[in-house]
């Protein structure tokens, strides 16, 4: 008789393109997030928690690549319907509107704040989820509410570490873009594919550089790796027009619009985005938001193709070294723009709206790249075990201590090593370790070890300092919160 095969182990390893996150990582997105929160709260907006599942054809054809309808996304079909994990948090919000639109406020302004999934290529620092973090306004029609989700993006970047003057915030209208391709040649339903080529590649100009967008422009272009990318046709005046209309960001304030305006003359959807913008810039210079933190970009496109109006994307302009050991700009955190038709395909009224979407990802890794976070967070006070048959005094000890808002814990490993205890709480990344076995018990007293200090000695220290600033004492057992809490607030003060 043939033995069974044993059913093979499954690999413990993380699917690609996604990943997994440990303690400090964790424990900053979730800071990040509440401080995100604040803001969002303090300019009015209400918290929306929607599935992470919706329908394809809720999500409809604003998906990652408009030629390719249901790519992108990870889907599968039940009871007839094809349901897929969202892309974004921006079609649940459309969704929404639609569902309580009797319900709800109008304007609807709301901020969501979660997980999203794209089945997309993963790459260095891409990955298939990442956390996204929106606010839109759903029923303004006016560029008033665009100027706002702005002024509010840069508050947004200040409160959560990014300094003024290492971040700008680009503006452009795709009405004034539009205006560019007809101007073009490109207006009319016949003209929809070559378009859409034209506005990715505008949206790539930064990664492919001017040499790059006009090889789109025209019939194409050839990646490093031999991949060739479709382009969309143009001839070489029509390429000059879009070239031109790039080159108009490098004017500054009143002279970009003017430049604009000239661009987009014969156009009257051109003009009126032009007139958008200087509403916008006015509106913003009037709350103290000047081209020091936000400016008019005609650079910017957005390559998703819901965006109906102004359109605005969230840089950090300080330099990081990348794979290869060369400097760049770090590069976009945040954007987002009007879409004014999207609820409409559920109601069929047109239904304005705007909004923003912040790469929390992304954002936590710029601040670590400027070393505004440590890669580690404090861990907790760790009570070690002396003594088994004293677990209910250990647990004493930690309940007294989590009462006073200390973080710790008892040693619930083997407690036989003692030295294994250390190396536990050293491994946590523990401030202090409270120290007592059945001597200290009788005597009524516990040992104080700063961990930090004494790893800092060990390193450092002369013979004198290690005697003038001992790493280890002893207190009375009453007296084990308070000096705890001073010890960890040393800690705090005197880093070093």
């Amino acid at each position: 008789m043939a033995k069974d095969k044993k059913t093979p182990r499954p690999k413990a390893e993380t699917p690609k393109g996604f990943r997994d996150y440990f303690g400090a990582q964790v424990s900053q997105r979730t800071e990040m997030l509440r401080n995100i929160a604040a803001v969002y709260h303090r300019y009015g907006f209400d918290p929306l928690e929607t599935s992470g599942v919706e329908t394809v054809e809720a999500l409809g054809k604003f998906l990652p690549d408009v030629d390719r309808p249901n790519e992108g996304v990870f889907a599968w079909e039940e009871d007839a319907d094809w349901l897929a994990l969202r892309y974004d948090l921006t079609a649940p919000l459309a969704r929404v509107a639609a569902q309580y639109r009797n319900d709800l406020p109008s304007p609807y302004r709301r901020y969501a704040m979660g997980p999203v999934w794209r089945n997309e290529k993963p790459g260095p620092g891409r990955f298939r989820q990442f956390y996204q973090c929106d606010a839109d306004t759903v029923g303004a029609p006016s560029v008033a509410a665009d100027a706002e989700i702005c002024a509010m993006l840069s508050d947004t970047l200040e409160a959560v570490g990014i300094k003024r003057g290492d971040y700008v915030i680009r503006v452009n209208n795709r009405k004034v873009l539009n205006g560019v391709l007809e101007v073009a040649g490109l207006s009319g339903d016949d003209k929809e594919a070559e378009r859409g080529i034209v506005l990715r590649a505008i949206d790539k100009l930064d990664r492919l550089g001017v040499n790059g967008v006009r090889a789109l422009l025209g019939e194409g272009r050839k990646d490093e790796s031999g991949d060739f990318t479709k382009g969309a046709g143009l001839d070489a005046a029509a390429a000059d027009v879009v070239m031109g209309f790039m080159d108009a960001g490098r004017e500054t304030g009143a002279q970009t619009v003017a430049r604009l305006s000239d661009l987009v003359a014969g156009s009257s959807v051109g003009m009126e985005g032009v007139q958008e913008l200087q509403t916008i810039a006015d509106l913003l210079s009037a709350q103290g938001y000047g081209p020091d933190r936000i400016v008019i970009d005609p650079s910017v496109v957005r390559g998703l193709g819901y965006y109906t109006g102004p359109v605005f994307e969230a840089e950090l302009t300080f330099e990081v070294t990348d794979e290869k050991g060369n400097p760049r700009n770090f590069g976009s955190v945040a954007g987002g723009g009007r879409y004014d038709d999207l609820v409409k395909r559920f109601t069929g009224q047109a239904v304005p709206a705007t909004g923003v979407s912040i790469g929390v990802d992304r954002l936590l890794a710029a601040l670590h790249a400027t070393g505004r976070l440590d890669a580690t967070d404090q861990g907790p006070v760790v009570v070690t075990v002396m003594d088994r048959d004293r677990m209910a005094d250990y647990q004493t000890m930690v309940a007294d201590l989590r009462n006073a808002g200390i973080r710790a814990e008892v040693y619930l490993g083997n407690p036989k090593n003692f030295g294994n205890q250390l190396k536990y709480a050293d491994k946590r990344n523990s401030p202090v370790a409270v120290i007592a076995g059945g001597e200290e018990f009788d005597r009524g007293v516990v040992q104080i070890k700063d961990l930090i200090l004494g790893k800092q000695l060990a390193e450092n220290a002369t013979l004198e300092e290690w005697k003038d600033r001992p790493s280890q004492i002893e207190v009375p057992r009453a007296e084990l919160v308070d000096h705890v809490l001073r010890m960890v607030a040393g800690q705090q003060a005197d880093p070093a």
